[in-house]
């Protein structure tokens, strides 16, 4: 197991120029959402629909640095790095150089290491990455247990979410999480794309699946708690995915759209994990908990397009739902509910103006052009420069770098 620096702030000459215009400040983002319409039925009962998720064995993580004091740092980074800071990119793990080059060319928020190579997991390969950048670099795996690992051939598998519910404890699940971390960060990684918080008694092989912990709520919000706040005291932090539910979808969205219930029904379950574990007062508020949206068309809320490109989606989650924290999309570059209609720029610039604050995209390309798109974006006025500003602070507030 290779070791690992720890990850950088800003370079010297970002406390100058914080000193020159620390007086910077962020404006706020948010309205209310909408109502529900008609769509697919959830397909079986759900067990419980009142989660009272409970882990508590060890302290709380500390608190999140809050937003708003990156202000002076946000101010200090020209405005292709801040909007830079807003992608993060596929790439080809078996070639450290390739990899050491795009970062330091782009200056991207965040990579994703996907796929079955692993020269860029061992051998200490990631610190030359974070030394390639100005500002550390988000360093993203799928590393849920079951079907979805990255390192399962360096570390040992984990069982898939299903197979813990069903065999262990959330305190077990919790210290499972806690050494995957542990592992994680040791070869590199900074963020994992779970745990999975969808409701789900989908077939084992199905899109979700496995991947669910339950078709209860309350056990997906007890054991995704446990398995985020691992992760979170392994050292590196989590994502909740896919809002505002994939579990009860009509199909796959890797291959194509795909539709769920109606948004009042996913507020009697699929939502319900959300409702139990994000915003003011729930367990995971102030932790380094991000959360994923999902390429869904959701009856009364994202019909037109998928959630991910959808304004109101964003504001069911901010407001509603009271979460402050990092959103990140699914996969833009390989998900055929996207990319059968948009590119990897067209769809970047939906998803930040709807009001992600990170686009993901698999695909291993220069990250150049879609850089560039969100610059023409911001210039007319399709991404707002106050809400880009917000969206690099959770950034940064999600890497630990302000506060």
């Amino acid at each position: 197991m290779s070791s690992r620096r720890s990850p950088r702030s800003l370079r010297t000459v970002v406390p100058v120029l914080v000193g020159l215009i620390a007086g910077s400040v962020l404006a706020g983002v948010g309205v209310a959402a909408t109502g529900a319409g008609g769509g697919p039925s959830l397909t079986s009962q759900v067990v419980s629909t009142t989660p009272q998720p409970s882990t508590a064995a060890a302290p709380p993580a500390e608190a999140q640095p809050d937003a708003s004091s990156c202000a002076p740092t946000v101010a200090a980074m020209s405005t292709r790095d801040r909007l830079a800071q807003r992608v993060m990119v596929g790439v080809d793990a078996s070639s450290p150089a390739s990899v050491v080059a795009t970062v330091k060319a782009s200056h991207v928020g965040g990579i994703f290491i996907g796929g079955n190579a692993s020269a860029l997991l061992q051998n200490d390969a990631l610190a030359a990455v974070q030394e390639a950048s100005p500002v550390s670099v988000a360093v993203a795996v799928d590393d849920e247990g079951g079907r979805v690992q990255r390192i399962d051939a360096l570390d040992g598998s984990l069982p898939s979410a299903r197979t813990m519910a069903r065999t262990k404890t959330p305190e077990q699940v919790r210290a499972l999480a806690k050494t995957r971390a542990e592992q994680l960060k040791a070869r590199g990684v900074t963020l994992d794309f779970a745990p999975d918080a969808d409701v789900s008694d989908q077939p084992a092989n199905a899109v979700i699946g496995d991947r669910s912990f339950s078709n209860d709520p309350a056990v997906v919000a007890e054991y995704a708690q446990a398995f985020a706040q691992g992760l979170e005291d392994g050292g590196i932090g989590g994502v909740l995915k896919h809002f505002p539910g994939h579990g009860h979808s009509t199909g796959d969205s890797h291959k194509g759209r795909v539709s769920v219930p109606p948004l009042d029904q996913l507020r009697k379950a699929d939502l319900l994990p959300y409702a139990d574990l994000v915003g003011p007062g729930k367990p995971l508020h102030s932790t380094r908990i991000g959360v994923m949206v999902g390429h869904l068309d959701v009856p009364g809320l994202a019909t037109d397009l998928p959630a991910t490109l959808t304004p109101a989606v964003y504001r069911l989650l901010r407001d509603d739902y009271g979460f402050d924290g990092m959103v990140v999309t699914d996969d833009l570059g390989a998900m055929k509910a996207i990319s059968a209609q948009f590119t990897v720029p067209q769809a970047t610039v939906k998803a930040l103006a709807a009001g992600a604050d990170m686009a993901l995209s698999s695909n291993v390309t220069s990250p150049g052009p879609v850089i560039d798109a969100l610059e023409k974006a911001l210039a007319d006025g399709t991404i707002s420069a106050a809400d880009n500003d917000a969206a690099v602070a959770r950034i940064l507030t999600n890497k630990g770098l302000c506060g």
